[in-house]
């Protein structure tokens, strides 16, 4: 192929031309899909390859444009994230567990148990206080309780807020201590506090079907972000699924074990 000469005039005045015909937007990014280059010289004219402004400038993009950046996790991070899904699931539903547990305690059985007073909250100075820690609560016999404040002045609020609990106890306050004579349940009792043993169980498995549900949004929050794919997230539901069964189980043995008690005479 043959070149031939070209004078600077012949090449610049096109170049100009264009330039003028063209918005002066520099390092807008609109870059030709083949940029050219017009290299203008006393004896010929070379065309090159590469990005360039509307004025026919090279332009250079910088490796640190954050638009051209792309950031992906690793296998590691990855795998650190469902972890720590699956063992804030776990724990919260240990929680779970724990709390079914103590509102358990707290229903009556036929034998007196200071557990009974667990939720008790006095109104002490203006502030709510757990009544364990303004007295100390003992059993002298299977049938009452024996509750001795710290501060003499509190004992009138705390057997009023005793009988307010509705406990199906009677608090007697002797200007020492109060004594919380436990009369055994009658058959009607019994079964009123089986109900509210179950109400508090299923209180729990809610709790639990909460966690489940919020795991399994944080796992299709990684698939959204690509971390996970959809086969990974039915998997790891699944999984889930029976780790939340066994939680289950869990509170169904120990409602079980709850109602026994409360059908002993």
């Amino acid at each position: 192929m043959a070149l031939h000469a070209v004078s600077p005039a012949a090449v610049s005045s096109p170049l100009r031309a264009l330039s003028r015909s063209l918005p002066q937007r520099l390092g807008c990014g609109c870059l030709p899909k083949q940029p050219v280059v017009i290299y203008s010289s006393t004896n010929f004219a070379r065309l090159q390859a590469g990005p360039v402004d509307f004025a026919g400038r090279p332009l250079v993009l910088g490796r640190s444009d954050k638009r051209a950046v792309l950031t992906h996790a690793t296998i590691e991070e990855i795998e650190a994230e469902k972890s720590l899904i699956e063992d804030q699931a776990k724990e919260k539903m240990e929680k779970a567990i724990e709390t079914v547990q103590t509102n358990f305690n707290t229903v009556r059985t036929g034998r007196a148990n200071p557990t009974m007073l667990d939720r008790i909250e006095v109104e002490y100075y203006g502030t709510p206080v757990n009544l364990k820690s303004i007295a100390q609560i003992s059993t002298p016999d299977a049938t009452s309780l024996l509750i001795q404040p710290y501060d003499k002045s509190s004992l009138k609020l705390i057997e009023k807020t005793i009988v307010a609990a509705n406990l199906g106890v009677t608090p007697s306050n002797d200007g020492e201590v109060i004594r919380v004579t436990v009369p055994p349940l009658t058959s009607d009792r019994r079964k009123e506090l089986a109900k509210t043993v179950a109400k508090l169980a299923e209180d729990g498995k809610v709790a639990i079907r909460n966690i489940r549900r919020d795991a399994i949004k944080a796992y299709d929050k990684l698939q959204k972000e690509k971390k996970l794919s959809e086969d990974n997230v039915k998997d790891l539901s699944a999984d889930l699924q029976k780790v939340t069964d066994e939680y289950m189980k869990k509170i169904d043995s120990i409602q079980k074990q709850k109602e026994q008690e409360l059908m002993k005479i």
